[in-house]
């Protein structure tokens, strides 16, 4: 008789930050993975080759990270400021500054630009291909209802998500309003907004656990990647794979040692990148070392199952 080996958690990647770890995200070009963390530094691994390629530290934590291109990014800091990252040259340069912490980053392929929001209650748009420094980088700043807490892009559309359950959604070649003036269908504090890949709507997850399934369309009837299904971590340590359209959990992965922070896919959905670290949801205690792992995922996971529809009686 052969034992069944345990479901392992997949490759731990070497060199984790020392901190609790902020966001992780693939490249859209390769297994490249950006981190962001509390320990104040932004890395660059290899995925596959579970390998360190590059690290900045900054003057404070870093609250999120995302790419430009494979070798460079740019990170949203505690210290207010925002800035690029060159990888390649060990160069750093700062974009600009908001008024209090820079809580979310992304990069707009679409616009050329680079889209931060603070807890100062703005979103800012930057040009990066400017010299450095605010004036001449600076596109423009838009005031938001409340404290800045996620962001997410779809190909012109940008959505904002903030304290009070408020959702902003912007066309980025009209910033002057938002096209959407929303509130959360969920009761509690928002944590994560996220796009669908198709540009038909987003999700957004709250601090209770519950994603809700929005569409810029209210008429609109599909959403998702390649099969409709989507990720969440959680504080319990778990991640789930979840079809969207039929609102049903697909798998659920063996439990991680701790809190999940952040997730993401790489570009062809072939990795799942897992920051397994501590959030702090029940105040300092005692707790497993911050780790990301790496883990192939399989089509089993993530493929809904057809329906199936009762027979009907000749």
């Amino acid at each position: 008789m052969t034992a069944i080996p345990a479901p392992t958690p997949g490759r731990e990647l070497s060199n984790p930050p020392s901190d609790g770890i902020s966001n992780l995200r693939f490249s859209n070009h390769s297994d490249h993975l950006l981190v962001s963390s509390w320990d104040k530094s932004v890395r660059l691994y290899d995925a596959s080759a579970n390998a360190l390629r590059g690290e900045f530290m900054h003057g404070g934590p870093v609250l999120d990270c995302c790419f430009h291109d494979d070798s460079s990014g740019f990170s949203a800091g505690a210290d207010n400021t925002v800035r690029r990252l060159v990888f390649s040259y060990n160069k750093e340069d700062i974009l600009g500054r908001h008024d209090a912490p820079v809580r979310c980053i992304e990069y707009s392929y679409a616009a050329g630009q680079l889209i931060t929001g603070s807890w100062d209650k703005t979103l800012k748009c930057w040009d990066p291909r400017g010299a450095s420094g605010q004036e001449r980088t600076l596109v423009g700043t838009y005031p938001q209802p409340e404290r800045v807490y996620s962001l997410s892009l779809v190909g012109h559309r940008l959505v904002v998500a903030t304290a009070g359950r408020h959702v902003n959604v912007y066309d980025l070649r009209n910033m002057s309003q938002p096209e959407q003036r929303r509130e959360s269908s969920l009761k509690y504090q928002t944590r994560c907004v996220r796009c669908y890949p198709n540009g038909t709507g987003y999700a957004l997850s709250s601090v209770e656990g519950r994603v809700a399934m929005e569409f810029f369309d209210p008429s609109e009837s599909s959403q998702a990647k390649k099969y409709g299904t989507f990720a969440t971590g959680g504080c319990d340590g778990y991640v789930n794979v979840w079809d969207g359209n039929n609102k049903k959990r697909l798998y659920q992965y063996s439990k991680y040692p701790t809190s999940i922070a952040a997730l993401s896919f790489s570009r062809d959905g072939r990795l799942l990148a897992v920051a397994s670290s501590y959030t702090f949801e029940e105040g300092d205690k005692p707790h497993e070392p911050d780790a990301i792992y790496v883990r192939s995922v399989n089509e089993i996971e993530v493929k809904p199952k057809p329906k199936v529809y009762p027979n009907t009686p000749a």
